[in-house]
């Protein structure tokens, strides 16, 4: 007989326990093996310039660097990687010039947001929620189900990266680099940020309406119909879908911009900086 998980606040479904871990499942056998051998790849080099400054003749400091103050405190760069995992490349140091953005570099920043080792992470989720919530009947439950779920949540992801990052920017002359505000209060950054899936900047520099983001979005949306059951290609389900993406984009834009100060005082790392994307 099957049983419900009983919560203070309600019941858990077992299909939904199934699903949650089914999720933490894939994330755990495609990134970490992936996200190991990464970091033995790079601690040779690390390992090796550690050596050779401990090495190297000391001469002497005529004068201390000045104090940071509290702006510059609040202006840390970017890094990489976020958590050392989740890929940052599109985001921009606070107060980084940088030259327009080519059609070359908007193809190669999407299929690296498309096809990094991490970008398994928000499919296998939101494939866990979706066959927790019988999202879409027709792909039933079990192992089968979440791969049905998994592979469509993957395709739409990649779809729009390259709709938001590629296609649509190249046509419209924007920028699809994230520029950090790096100042100011909690509230005006994070205004800020969610406000970049509405404004961006154009290869010119001006500050114009993002098309990319919305226009983008919504073609990934439409495009989405194309490889789900008839029964979902719906309006409705397009605008759902739609709304999703451009959300997803928000909330990573409004980390992206606090990630600096996070990085810096719950971990007191020193990953080096990334002012630009690739």
């Amino acid at each position: 007989m099957k049983t419900n998980i009983f919560w203070p606040w309600g019941s858990i479904p077992p299909n939904l326990t199934r699903c949650v871990s089914y999720s933490v499942l894939a994330i755990f056998i495609w990134i970490f093996p992936l996200h190991l051998f990464s970091q033995q790849a790079a601690n040779p080099s690390s390992s090796g310039n550690q050596a050779a400054a401990s090495n190297a003749p000391q001469t002497d400091v005529p004068d201390a660097p000045a104090a940071k103050t509290a702006a510059d405190d609040q202006r840390a760069p970017q890094t990489k990687r976020i958590l050392g995992v989740i890929p940052n490349f599109r985001a921009v140091s606070t107060d980084v010039k940088l030259p327009p953005q080519s059609v070359k570099e908007k193809f190669l920043t999407a299929t690296q947001d498309s096809f990094d080792y991490s970008s398994i992470f928000i499919p296998a989720v939101l494939a866990g929620y979706s066959m927790g919530t019988n999202a879409t009947p027709e792909f039933h439950q079990g192992a089968a189900g979440y791969g049905r779920y998994f592979w469509h949540s993957a395709l739409d992801q990649t779809s729009e990266n390259y709709m938001v990052e590629f296609f649509v920017p190249a046509l419209t002359h924007e920028d699809t680099r994230f520029y950090t505000l790096g100042r100011g209060g909690f509230l005006k950054r994070a205004t800020y940020a969610l406000s970049r899936v509405v404004v961006t900047r154009s290869d010119s520099g001006k500050e114009v309406f993002n098309l990319s983001e919305v226009v983008g979005s919504g073609a990934a949306s439409g495009l989405s119909s194309l490889y789900y059951p008839s029964r979902e290609r719906s309006f409705a389900n397009t605008g759902k879908e739609w709304g999703l993406d451009v959300g997803i984009d928000a909330a990573s834009f409004a980390f992206r911009e606090l990630w600096p100060d996070i990085n810096r005082r719950l971990f007191k790392s020193s990953n080096q900086p990334n002012p630009s994307a690739p």
